[in-house]
């Protein structure tokens, strides 16, 4: 079999390096980002699909669903529109793109990615999510039905530290719980993807655990009940006869936000462990803003605890008639530990948590506050060292002390308690940076205080 063999000359292409053929490399696939081709519109009638007016909101995080990058591959001038219907939760997502290919990372199949998120509440036609409308425009009412409607009717003893501090704007709103492993599960699987998309770092609650329980803020309108947010929380047992809340979620949805629905969901949950007398309510994981909020509704509920105000006159006077400055010793400016245990058991108001409320208190009481501006920053200063360096609410106050023993000295220690705990003003020799290391995290404290007096305090106005 015979082959052919090129002749090679002086004008060959191939060997001329002027005329070489050129070879060119498909450019890679960048991708884009889950969060820039995506929007998401939540609306409360068909109508309001198809109008570029409707609500938009914008995701914490839409990266996450996709992949390790965050990226969607493959696809030339796409868009995804999500409407989300605030009647029954049920979701409708609508793709448009130029043209895809696979531009050397695949082609990102975005219906699983969808479902992932939205999981049984997305609707494949459009037609059908229009349906939902009409079919399922009483959903809210007959979650409701399965729900025990929260009368707030606070002890006459603990009445002080239960009064309304929100707008009255929300008082028509209503709370409902929702108990049982069947009914919480039902109505928060509509919640969830909710959740995913609004609340940073949130993962799904276990439904099938039946000491989870929900409360839901409803309103009349247009003669149907909206849902205007929710708040998942957990019963955690404590030894030996009680019980604590734990918040785990709260999320009010976006058309609602910034009125005063979330201050009247946290104050409903703490008038529920008022009432059914929890050992005190916590929160997992709170975010700045939520904590802030936070902080302004027990502020204000301590103002008008009758408790208080001495204890807080107490330590003003001290502090203006003391210069901490000039002290070398460790100096308690914090609550009477009787006091700390009053607050948990009338408010249900926690330990750490007071302990940021009582600042505030201070900072108001000190009105004005430039003379002894210092000195109220050398206790804030105290207290955060006492978070910062690993001594939590539940250890603050210990120390480790070597003393004489016949035992192994690598396995043995003895620990004490300071007599008044965390909220000390003192420093650590051995630490010489510690000041430096603390002081963007104490100015951001201080701030957070003055803005906090300003709102709750009529001196501070």
């Amino acid at each position: 079999m015979g082959t052919k063999h090129h002749q090679s000359s002086a004008s060959d292409p191939i060997t001329d390096p002027k005329k070489r053929r050129r070879v060119e490399f498909s450019k890679i696939d960048p991708g884009v980002q889950a969060n820039e081709c995506i929007k998401i519109y939540m609306i409360s009638s068909k109508e309001q699909m198809d109008n570029p007016d409707s609500f938009c909101f914008q995701p914490v995080d839409l990266d996450r669903f996709f992949g390790e990058d965050g990226k969607i591959y493959g696809y030339q001038g796409l868009k995804v529109n999500i409407w989300i219907s605030s009647v029954s939760f049920h979701v409708y997502a609508d793709v448009s793109f130029q043209s895809k290919s696979d531009g050397g990372k695949g082609i990102t199949d975005l219906k699983p990615a969808l479902q992932d998120i939205f999981a049984e509440n997305l609707v494949e036609k459009k037609d059908n999510f229009l349906l939902t409308f009409s079919n399922d425009c009483d959903y809210v009412k007959s979650t409701v039905a399965k729900g025990e409607l929260l009368q707030l009717k606070v002890p006459s003893e603990q009445q002080d530290g239960a009064r309304s501090h929100v707008k009255s704007e929300c008082s028509d709103a209503e709370v409902f719980r929702v108990v049982g492993t069947m009914p919480v599960g039902q109505l928060y699987s509509r919640l969830v993807p909710l959740a995913l998309l609004l609340v940073d770092g949130s993962s799904p609650i276990d439904i099938t655990d039946e000491r989870w329980e929900i409360l839901i803020m409803v309103q009349k309108e247009d003669n149907q009940l909206r849902l205007l947010g929710f708040a998942a929380y957990y019963r955690f047992y404590r030894y030996p006869d009680s019980f604590r809340l734990r918040l785990s979620q709260i999320l009010v949805l976006p058309p609602y936000q910034h009125k005063g629905y979330g201050s009247r969901l946290l104050e409903v949950l703490y008038n529920v462990a008022i009432c059914e007398d929890a050992y005190d309510l916590s929160i997992e994981e709170p975010l700045d803003s939520f904590q802030h909020m936070r902080i302004c509704i027990d502020v204000q509920r301590l103002l008008v605890f009758s408790p208080i105000e001495g204890a807080v006159n107490s330590v003003v006077l001290r502090l203006k008639q003391e210069n901490l400055l000039k002290k070398s010793e460790t100096c308690y400016f914090g609550p009477p530990p009787s006091l700390i245990e009053d607050v948990r058991k009338s408010l249900k108001i926690n330990k750490k948590q007071f302990l940021q409320c009582w600042e505030v208190l201070i900072y108001i009481g000190l009105d004005p506050v430039d003379k002894q501006m210092e000195s109220f920053r050398a206790i804030v200063s105290g207290r955060i060292r006492a978070d910062v360096l690993g001594k939590d609410s539940a250890d603050a106050g210990k120390r480790v002390v070597d003393v004489p023993t016949d035992y192994d000295r690598e396995m043995s220690f003895v620990m004490f308690r300071s007599q008044h705990g965390e909220a000390s003003v003192g420093m650590d020799e051995n630490q010489p940076n510690q000041e430096e290391q603390l002081k963007p995290i104490v100015d951001e404290r201080i701030k957070m205080v003055e803005s906090i007096a300003q709102k709750v305090s009529p001196k501070q106005k």
